[in-house]
């Protein structure tokens, strides 16, 4: 069975840095960057992008709609 592999693009500009994400992620893959964007506000990154499953918990729970969560197959497996 191949495994997944998931990556996590955000929008930084509509990010508020709530944090809802970075509490939603199993694999404690995102964090609160300590730039902030246009607004002010901190905003979500990847902060270790290679435990990334793809499960898309944050973009379910994101309350903005800031997340989107891609899956593909790891070439490396």
């Amino acid at each position: 069975m191949a495994k997944i592999k998931g990556t996590v693009t955000v929008d930084v500009e509509k990010c508020k840095g709530c944090g809802v994400c970075v509490v939603a992620c199993p694999t404690d893959v995102l964090a609160l960057s300590k730039e902030v964007n246009g607004k002010g506000y901190p905003f979500a990154m990847q902060a270790n992008p290679d435990a990334c499953t793809g499960c898309a918990n944050c973009a379910v729970v994101c309350p903005d709609s800031c997340l989107t969560v891609y899956r593909q197959r790891d070439p490396n497996a």
